[in-house]
């Protein structure tokens, strides 16, 4: 049936108390339809003011040390995200210095906008060099870690009295593995080492798991030099347990005070304070984040 285009009559429904026209319902639609056209789209909307949205804030990359994997950041990254921060682990190749700082500035190339990079152990070492070969890092955080000035190597930093210090036999298992530089095996720390002067303040029961799934080192870690000092130029924050018996507080505390760092002292911990104390550490990494922000 072809629709009038003037007024028609009543149109009556089956309910005796309502009454319709068609002339209110199409006059109905076409305010409808107007006040669609008329509101702006969404896409139109102006963009958030830069430095105000969720763009503007870091994103945090943490990269772990020897002996260890990108799980020892769990807790951490956990709540960092809860928290609604883009927070990523990485994994560390633990092959020599140079290439796993390089790998590591490769990853971080790739994100758009600012970063705070996080280092653990050795992995301090891995954030100093990879953040001079980018321009985003905008804060360093050492997390019970190596800061080491241009041409020292991590091994030299443990401290006088680290556990590191006995006989490596006493140590460490090695492990050959292919394409090695002459000379150099994977390191695995042993379980007594590991459970003892590693991971010392966690249950036994989970220090021992960790020692089975750890992952081998490669001595080239610990022997290469550093070729960048990013700490001189990149604004930094640094953690330090005074549990820690593989790098010591004593170590820590003269990389944190020549980087001009701002030191957190956590009384107690051990090596792996991150794992035992996921919190205290990310307190640290948000009081870097919100100095960027």
């Amino acid at each position: 049936m072809a629709v009038p285009s003037t007024p028609g009559p009543l149109i009556r429904r089956a309910h005796p108390r309502r009454t319709y026209t068609l002339t209110a319902v199409l006059s109905a639609t076409a305010l409808a339809a107007t006040a669609l056209v008329a509101a702006p789209a969404a896409s139109a909307r102006p963009a958030t003011p830069a430095g105000r949205g969720a763009e503007a804030r870091p994103t945090i990359v943490l990269i772990h040390g020897a002996w260890a994997d990108t799980s020892s950041w769990s807790g951490e990254v956990k709540a960092l995200r809860d928290q609604g921060y883009s927070a990523r682990a990485i994994a560390n190749p633990l092959e020599g210095l140079t290439t796993d700082a390089e790998t590591v500035a490769y990853f971080l190339k790739s994100i758009r906008g600012p970063v705070v990079l996080v280092g653990h152990s050795y992995g301090g070492s891995v954030i100093t060099n990879a953040a001079a070969q980018t321009d985003n890092v905008k804060a360093l955080v050492y997390v019970d870690a190596a800061a080491p000035a241009v041409g020292e190597t991590t091994g030299a930093l443990s401290g006088s009295t680290s556990a590191l210090n006995a006989p490596p036999e006493t140590l460490f298992d090695n492990v050959p593995y292919p394409n090695a530089p002459e000379g150099t095996t994977n390191l695995y720390l042993k379980q007594e080492i590991f459970v003892e002067k590693f991971a010392q303040d966690l249950p036994a029961r989970q220090s021992a798991n960790l020692w089975a799934t750890q992952r081998a080192a490669s001595m080239a870690a610990f022997d290469t030099p550093s070729k960048y000092a990013a700490w001189k130029t990149i604004p930094s924050w640094y953690f330090i347990s005074t549990g820690d018996q593989i790098i010591t507080a004593e170590s820590e505390r003269m990389m944190a005070r020549r980087a001009g760092s701002k030191i957190t002292t956590f009384q107690g911990g051990s090596h792996l304070t991150l794992i035992s104390h996921p919190a205290a550490v990310t307190e640290v990494i948000k009081a870097a984040i919100d100095a960027v922000s």
